[in-house]
């Protein structure tokens, strides 16, 4: 089997190879009954540039670049922690904040020492996700989420990954990385972009199919 048509209700391949994020956008499109890979099962992809200035050009760039290697509907999320005591920032440069191959730690280490002298009323933030899916016949369907919240003082939880130990969450009074995994799908960024995309799925997908048969 040609594995560029995939097989059952479809194939959709994630552009990305962070583990936390595939688990996520796995369990987010279970409605979807399709069969969701993530970059690891395509390990002749490079790394993808992210050149964009918003979250969904750089969605966009991700989406199309594996759309086009692989030749199946591809889903790229771009997402980030906007601060407003730093101007929005780190934003686009999220996984970046702290240098290129930065780690989670030593981002959130940056963003708390940016943040030393700012007091809670002060720390808000949302964390922000555009996710995009790229047909082969050059089709898009393009969906955004945020989930407000502000810096925590320190560390908390050892769930999730990136910026959740620091995003705290007042309603849940839980940092992200403090909620098991279905209280996060409910309330997050990621959550409410992957719903609005679910929800529109249906039509844009079977167009893909009808690309096929």
């Amino acid at each position: 089997m040609d594995e560029r048509h995939g097989t059952g209700p479809g194939r959709v391949v994630l552009a990305t190879r962070n583990a936390g994020k595939i688990r996520e956008l796995q369990a987010l499109l279970a409605p979807l009954g399709v069969d969701v890979l993530g970059l690891t099962a395509y390990p002749g992809i490079g790394e993808i540039p992210e050149t964009g200035e918003t979250f969904l050009e750089n969605a966009r760039i991700k989406a199309r670049a594996v759309c086009a290697a692989t030749g199946l509907v591809s889903l790229a999320d771009d997402s980030g922690l906007c601060v407003d005591a730093l101007s929005g920032a780190p934003g686009v440069y999220s996984a970046r904040f702290s240098g290129e191959g930065a780690t989670d730690e030593a981002n959130n280490a940056k963003l708390l020492a940016a943040l030393a002298h700012v007091p809670a009323a002060g720390r808000t933030c949302r964390f922000v996700s555009v996710v995009v899916a790229a047909c082969p016949d050059g089709r898009e369907l393009a969906a955004e989420g945020a989930w407000e919240g502000r810096v925590a003082f320190e560390p908390a939880g050892e769930g999730g990954f990136g910026y959740d130990p620091l995003f705290f969450d007042p309603t849940a009074g839980k940092t992200a990385a403090q909620l098991v995994p279905e209280e996060k799908n409910a309330r997050s960024h990621r959550g409410k972009a992957l719903a609005k995309l679910v929800a529109a799925w249906p039509g844009f997908w079977d167009g893909a199919e009808g690309e096929k048969r």
